[in-house]
């Protein structure tokens, strides 16, 4: 079968589409044909090393220990073993797998995945695991967002922001969406109340005050968030440039305040019953995928390169059937 696969880290340059054995699921496995994958800062993180904590996470040192990427994935199951439960062959399925989804085939945990929402294709399908679970669980979890709160979405274009824009709205958020020029009637399309283009205005700047910031991208020091919540307000940081990650992790319980404003993170876990939950939320037509541009699988350098310059309109997918 045909599998990307990266020997050492670097930039897309490094990626090889390779024919590699097909995988057998073990016991404890499901063998998904993948019709579509898509990409995540996750994979630029993991292919670049560009935040070195990658490297002494498990994901090696020198170089890399698992040599293929691809965490989302959308696909029919075609074989299962002899301990799954949940699943048989011809189920379509989604899910973060974690590595191993830009290929034809992989192996999977069942507790990864879900059945496809039946409204949505493969393509669409795969543009949800991960970003999804960022936006629910920073929202849900560690913003514990309340209806009529006024949440803000900085980064509110990308992957993750369409998704938190959706989901704020669907928990009865009022939604500021903080985004470029461009992308203000994406905002719009996708619920947001209010719409700030950060090319003409810095939020952090304006004297208003939100109930929960949700940082998806976009740089403001940590300072200038805190200046801009509420007395008992909170920030969650959930992706950007290296620094941007680095400061919330080192300074956030640092600036944050015993009984008043707080300052973190989110990391997303795969959680079954989360994806089951987006899955209720997709199929209700409460949130749905926005797709920017499809790539092949041999062209996924080209993915990854894209998403790496930092301006992708929702998600990126590699469509591989």
């Amino acid at each position: 079968m045909k599998a990307i696969v990266y020997e050492k880290y670097g930039s897309p340059d490094v990626i090889q589409l390779q024919d590699v054995e097909k995988p057998a699921p073990k016991d404890d496995e499901v063998l998904i044909k993948i019709y579509a994958a898509s990409v995540n800062a996750y994979d630029w993180h993991f292919l670049t090393a560009d935040i070195f904590l990658i490297r002494l996470m498990g994901g090696g040192l020198l170089k890399p220990k698992n040599t293929r990427l691809g965490a989302d994935i959308a696909g029919r199951v075609e074989a299962v073993g002899r301990n799954i439960e949940q699943f048989q062959p011809g189920d379509e399925v989604f899910g973060d797998i974690g590595h191993g989804g830009f290929a034809e085939y992989v192996c999977a945990p069942e507790s990864k995945l879900a059945l496809k929402p039946a409204n949505l294709s493969f393509d669409e399908a795969a543009a949800v695991p991960m970003a999804a679970l960022t936006a629910l669980q920073g929202l849900r979890d560690e913003g514990k967002i309340q209806p009529g709160q006024k949440v803000l979405i900085n980064g509110a274009a990308g992957g993750v922001g369409t998704f938190a824009v959706q989901i704020a709205k669907a928990f009865g958020a009022e939604v500021t969406a903080v985004c470029s020029t461009r992308n203000l009637e994406q905002a719009r399309e996708l619920g947001a109340d209010h719409i700030i283009d950060y090319t003409q205005e810095n939020f952090t700047q304006s004297g208003r005050q939100y109930d929960l910031i949700f940082a998806a991208n976009g740089y403001h020091p940590l300072a200038a968030y805190k200046r801009a919540l509420t007395p008992k307000g909170m920030y969650i940081m959930a992706g950007g440039k290296p620094a941007q990650i680095f400061e919330a992790m080192l300074l956030g319980n640092w600036l944050s305040e015993k009984n008043g404003r707080k300052l973190g993170g989110v990391a997303a876990h795969i959680d079954q019953k989360d994806l089951l939950t987006l899955k209720k939320m997709l199929e209700a037509g409460k949130i749905v995928p926005v797709i920017d541009k499809r790539y092949p699988l041999s062209e996924t350098p080209e993915a990854l390169r894209y998403l790496g310059a930092g301006h992708a309109r929702g998600k990126v997918v590699i469509t591989i059937v």
